[in-house]
C-alpha cells in the first residue's frame, strides 16, 4: 500500500483519495482491539472493530491495483467493495456511509471542499435511510454530527485539511457524548463502538497528512501486553495479499523481552502479530510471505531458545475454509422457494437441512458472514425466490444488503436467534405462495422464547443485573437477565424468567465446549423441574454458548 504523501489538499483526485482511505484503514486496524473492547453486553460479540476493518479491507481490495485518477470512479469502486464485504451492523452502516459519499461524488474528477461537504451530507442521509429504526447514540449520530460540523467549517475555511481537523475533533466529541443519548452505553460505561471506529477512520487520514504513525499503536501494546498462551486464539482471520504462511513459535527468552521493540521488529517481517505468555515460555504468532518465511525463526533465535514451531500454508487453509463455509442442498428446483439460514454449529446445521433449507451459511456470534458470503449461498440456485434467516441480530443488516447486490426476489425474515430461525422453518413450503410463506415465518418469530447461557467476558452491571467476569450469564431473547457462578443456578433462573412452567415444549441445544457430566446434570435437572413439558436434546455444536434453549 502506497504511503507517498504528494497530495494536493485543495483538489483531491482518485489516487489521493486512495491514500487517505488506506491510512484510515490502517489506523482502524491498529485500534481494532480497542474498538472490540467497547462491548455493551459481557458476551462474545460480533467484534465491531474487526467487522469494520474487514469491511474496509474488502473495499480497498477493489482499488488496491487501480491507477484511476477520477475520484468519483474510485469512490464508487470502494463503495461496491464495502457493500460486498460488509460484516455486522457496524460494517453495513459503514458501507452505506461510503455508498452515500460515492453517490455525491458521482463521476467528478477531483474533490474540493464543497464536494467533500456534499459527500458527508449524502453519507449521513444514505446511512439513516438504510436503517429501519435509526438509533441515536450510535455511528449514525457521529456521521450526522460530523456532516453538520463540516458545513459550519466551510463558512470559515475552504481548506480540506482544516475541515478534516474540525470534523475529527467533532467526531471525538460526538463519540464521547453517545452514552448521554443511549442509556445502555452509560450503564455499561462505554462509548459507542461503531462511532469510535468512524472516529479512528477519519483520524487515520488526518494522522497520515500530519506524518504521524498509523500502523502501530504503542499505547495499545502497553495496555494489552501479552495474552496467556492457553487463551490465544485466531485474533486475525484475515489473510492480506502476500501472506502465504502462518508461523507459531514457542520459545523461552534468554533475557526479558522489550515488548514494544519486539512488536515493532516483527511488524517489519509480517502481519497479524500476537504474543502469548505462559509459565517460563512465550508463543509468537505471525503471518508472513514466502520470501520472509525463515525470518521469524531467525529473529526469535536472537531472543531465546525455540521449543516448538508450527507452520501452515495460509492459502490452502483459507481454501479449505471456503469449501466448508457454505453447505448447499442441490434439490431446490426452478420456481420453488429457497431458504438460506445462518448457523453457528454443525448440529444446528443438520437440523436446518432436515427442515428443507436450500443452503446454510456458517456464522453467528463473533463470526458474522459478509454480504458477499450470504449472496454466494443463493446466487447460483435455480430459483428467483429467496428467504434469508440471519438468526443473529448482528447479521440482519448484512442479509438485507444482499437485496441491492442481487437481481433475485429476496426477503429477510429478521430472526435474531437459532430458535426463531427453526420456528420460522416449520412454515416452509417450497411450492407455496411466497408472500404467504414470508408472512407466516415472520409471525413464527414471536411464537418461541430463546434462552442462552454463556460465560461473562467482563464485569458489569446492566438493568440491575450484576455480572462478574467468568460467571455464567443467562440471556432471554437477547437481554441479560441473570448471572451466577453456577451453570445449574443460571439455567434454573433463566427458565423461570422465561415462564417455562406455562409452556409446553423445551428444546436444548448444547455447545461444543460442554462436558458430558455437565450435560447429564443439566438435562436431569430440567426434566425434574419441568416434568409436564416435552423435552428434546440436540448436539448443536455451537461455540461460546454452553446451551441455547428454545421454549414454546
Amino acid at each position: 500500500m502506497d504511503s507517498t504523501q504528494s497530495i494536493n489538499y485543495q483538489k483531491i483526485n482518485g489516487q489521493d483519495f486512495k491514500k487517505l482511505i488506506n491510512a484510515g484503514i490502517l489506523w482502524i486496524k491498529s485500534n481494532q482491539q480497542t474498538i472490540n473492547s467497547l462491548n455493551v453486553f459481557p458476551v462474545p460479540d460480533g467484534d465491531t472493530g474487526t467487522n469494520m476493518f474487514l469491511t474496509l479491507k474488502s473495499a480497498y481490495s477493489e482499488i488496491s491495483d487501480n491507477n484511476e485518477q477520477n475520484i468519483g470512479k474510485i469512490a464508487h469502486q470502494i463503495s461496491q467493495g464495502a457493500l460486498m464485504g460488509a460484516r455486522g451492523n457496524s460494517g453495513v452502516i459503514l458501507s452505506q456511509l461510503l455508498r452515500g459519499f460515492a453517490r455525491a461524488l458521482d463521476d467528478q474528477a477531483v474533490m474540493d471542499a464543497q464536494l467533500f461537504i456534499l459527500g458527508l451530507n449524502e453519507s449521513r442521509n444514505t446511512a439513516y435511510k438504510g436503517v429501519v429504526r435509526p438509533v441515536e447514540g450510535t455511528i449514525l449520530t457521529v456521521a450526522k454530527d460530523i456532516a453538520k460540523a463540516a458545513e459550519d467549517a466551510l463558512v470559515i475555511s475552504s481548506n480540506l485539511v482544516e475541515i478534516l481537523e474540525i470534523i475529527v475533533r467533532e467526531a471525538d466529541k460526538s463519540v464521547k457524548n453517545t452514552p448521554e443519548l443511549l442509556p445502555i452505553l452509560k450503564q455499561a460505561g462505554v462509548v459507542d463502538a461503531g462511532g469510535k471506529g468512524l472516529f479512528f477512520f477519519l483520524e487515520g487520514m488526518l494522522r497520515f497528512i500530519k506524518n504521524l504513525p498509523i500502523e502501530l499503536n504503542e499505547n495499545l501494546l502497553e495496555s494489552h501486553p501479552t495474552a496467556a498462551i492457553d487463551k490465544m486464539a485466531n485474533v486475525d482471520e484475515v489473510i492480506e495479499p502476500g501472506q502465504d504462511y502462518e508461523i507459531v513459535v514457542d520459545f523461552t527468552p534468554s533475557v526479558p523481552l522489550n515488548l514494544n521493540q519486539f512488536y515493532a521488529d516483527l511488524s517489519e517481517i509480517g502481519t497479524s502479530i500476537q504474543l502469548g505468555e505462559g509459565e517460563n515460555m512465550y508463543r509468537m504468532h505471525i503471518h508472513v510471505s514466502t520470501e520472509n518465511q525463515n525470518l521469524p525463526l531467525e529473529y526469535i533465535r536472537k531472543h531465546g531458545n525455540i521449543k516448538k514451531v508450527y507452520i501452515e500454508n495460509l492459502i490452502e487453509q483459507m481454501e479449505k475454509r471456503k469449501q466448508e463455509f457454505i453447505i448447499t442442498q442441490p434439490s431446490i428446483k426452478e420456481g420453488q422457494i429457497a431458504v438460506i439460514a445462518v448457523s453457528p454449529g454443525k448440529g444446528i446445521t443438520d437440523i436446518f437441512q432436515s427442515l428443507g433449507v436450500a443452503a446454510v451459511v456458517t456464522g453467528g456470534q463473533t463470526m458474522n458472514p459478509s454480504t458477499e458470503e450470504i449472496l454466494e449461498a443463493f446466487q447460483d440456485l435455480p430459483t428467483n425466490k429467496i428467504i434469508i434467516l440471519p438468526n443473529n441480530k448482528n447479521i440482519i443488516l448484512a442479509a438485507e444488503a444482499t437485496k441491492n447486490a442481487s437481481n433475485k426476489l429476496v426477503t429477510v425474515v429478521p430472526s435474531k436467534s437459532v430458535p426463531q430461525g427453526l420456528s420460522a422453518c416449520l412454515h416452509l413450503d417450497p411450492d407455496g405462495n411466497f408472500d404467504e410463506i414470508c408472512k407466516n415465518m415472520v409471525e413464527a418469530l414471536g411464537e418461541v422464547e430463546t434462552g442462552e447461557l454463556t460465560t461473562a467476558t467482563r464485569s458489569i452491571t446492566i438493568n440491575d443485573v450484576k455480572v462478574n467476569k467468568g460467571e455464567v450469564i443467562g440471556l432471554h431473547n437477547g437481554n441479560l437477565v441473570y448471572s451466577s457462578k453456577s451453570l445449574k443456578e443460571t439455567c434454573l433462573n433463566l427458565l423461570k424468567l422465561i415462564g417455562t412452567e406455562n409452556k409446553e415444549h423445551i428444546t436444548v441445544f448444547y455447545g461444543k465446549s460442554i462436558l458430558k457430566s455437565e450435560l447429564d446434570e443439566i438435562i436431569d435437572f430440567i426434566k425434574t423441574s419441568y416434568p409436564n413439558q416435552e423435552i428434546e436434546v440436540h448436539d448443536g455444536g455451537q461455540p461460546f454458548f454452553q446451551f441455547i434453549l428454545s421454549v414454546e
